[in-house]
């Protein structure tokens, strides 16, 4: 699907940008040569579909658009191959047209939910970590509540409380007692738990200073370290199709949050094989 793609670009290039810190140059696989590729192809895709994304996929371009205007202003420094800055200026150029063409038919295909979280596409909205940490372990849930902790609906009601886009001149950064609730109730799995990181994850970047807040680190080690169980567990069960998508997601999410531990080689390498090489989308394998 087309937020599926988007997931996986940003999957990709988080990978991208970490694991020149993994790896030492001496012994370094060429990365960024597998990756870019993937990049174009995903890219591609979506340029065909431009007229019918998602608010999510949208949102996923966008995130890469970012990190792709972050990476080139490191490699300039770094000396980074002449060739593979080309191609990712190149690509950034055709990212932007199509961030720009695709958020006009979201915002004509559905304006209300355009408008809820209009605030997310400005351009300085997304920055990314500056300081890198590992997940403990020891803090993942021991066991994880098999019902829902939250639905869509829910989720995106309390990012508008944060966006302050709640109401018309809404005032941001609020957070209710449901929300607080939802948002740090512990045990929950799945898309629920990469939702609840989501919400930290966007007061971060919204500069929201509520007491919750002051917390957030707190809660993003407990989030990702079980968001890393639930991805051993994935991989321990083969990749299974169905699960796919929640894996990138998680190594997105926790990327974004600053875990270098979820940037493993052998999963950059699983996820470059879920691509289909002709179309640049990760369907099913038999689609």
């Amino acid at each position: 699907s087309a937020s599926n793609t988007a997931a996986m670009s940003g999957t990709l290039l988080l990978l991208l940008l970490a694991l020149p810190r993994c790896s030492s140059p001496g012994n370094a696989p060429d990365v960024s040569g597998a990756v870019i590729p993937a990049l174009e192809g995903a890219t591609a895709f979506m340029e065909r579909q431009h007229q019918d994304l998602n608010l999510d996929a949208v949102l996923g371009f966008h995130i890469l658009q970012g990190y792709l205007k972050g990476i080139l202003e490191k490699w300039s420094s770094a000396h980074e191959s002449f060739a593979h800055r080309a191609r990712v200026e190149s690509l950034l150029r055709k990212l932007s047209s199509l961030i720009e063409k695709a958020t006009h038919f979201l915002a004509k295909n559905d304006p209300k939910y355009f408008k809820e979280f209009e605030p997310i596409f400005g351009p300085h909205f997304w920055v990314f970590p500056q300081l890198w940490n590992q997940t403990d372990s020891l803090l993942a849930y021991t066991t994880f509540d098999s019902n829902r902790c939250l639905t869509e609906e829910t989720s995106d009601s309390c990012l508008t409380y944060l966006l302050g886009t709640w109401k018309e001149n809404g005032k941001p950064c609020i957070v209710t007692s449901t929300c607080r609730d939802i948002m740090t109730k512990p045990g929950c799995s799945d898309y629920s738990l990469s939702h609840q990181l989501f919400y930290f994850i966007f007061a971060d970047m919204k500069g929201c200073s509520n007491h919750l807040f002051l917390r957030a680190q707190y809660y993003k080690n407990i989030f990702c370290a079980s968001m890393m169980k639930i991805n051993l567990a994935i991989e321990s069960n083969g990749f299974e199709f169905p699960s796919r998508d929640l894996f990138m997601e998680n190594i997105m999410f926790c990327g974004m949050s600053g875990f270098s531990d979820f940037y493993k080689l052998r999963w950059l390498e699983a996820i470059l094989t879920w691509q289909k090489r002709k179309e640049g989308c990760f369907g099913k394998p038999s689609e």
